[in-house]
């Protein structure tokens, strides 16, 4: 084992000790996840934002029926990812968000398809 792996081994293995032993330590870790949550969601809008500042003229050539289901396939996923706890609640609202990502994951994948044969 590396000297690396051993230092995340214990990182974790402190941060165990402190969810199983601190008084509310179940509400720091919460606290910890919400905001590693937050971060993630973060850099993938600066992710997108770059994406579509550099393809911004393959964007524009679009026609515009392209250009919507674009970006409501993106808006799709805005949703589908902010009412991702309520909808993972029951079976039938796992399904129904499994089911829109995947229509929204197809919407992209066609409109980029065809902005790449263009």
């Amino acid at each position: 084992m590396t000297v690396v792996a051993a230092r995340n081994i214990a990182i974790i293995a402190v941060l165990a000790l402190g969810v199983a032993f601190l008084p509310r330590g179940g509400d720091v870790a919460s606290a910890v996840f919400t905001a590693i949550t937050m971060a993630f969601l973060a850099v993938i809008s600066l992710a997108v934002c770059r994406a579509a500042q550099a393809n911004r003229m393959t964007l524009s050539s679009l026609p515009d029926s392209r250009r919507f289901v674009l970006y409501s396939a993106v808006g799709l996923i805005v949703l589908l990812i902010a009412g991702a706890s309520t909808m993972f609640d029951t079976g039938l609202g796992t399904l129904a968000w499994i089911l829109l990502l995947g229509s929204a994951g197809v919407g992209i994948w066609l409109v980029w398809s065809e902005a790449k044969s263009l």
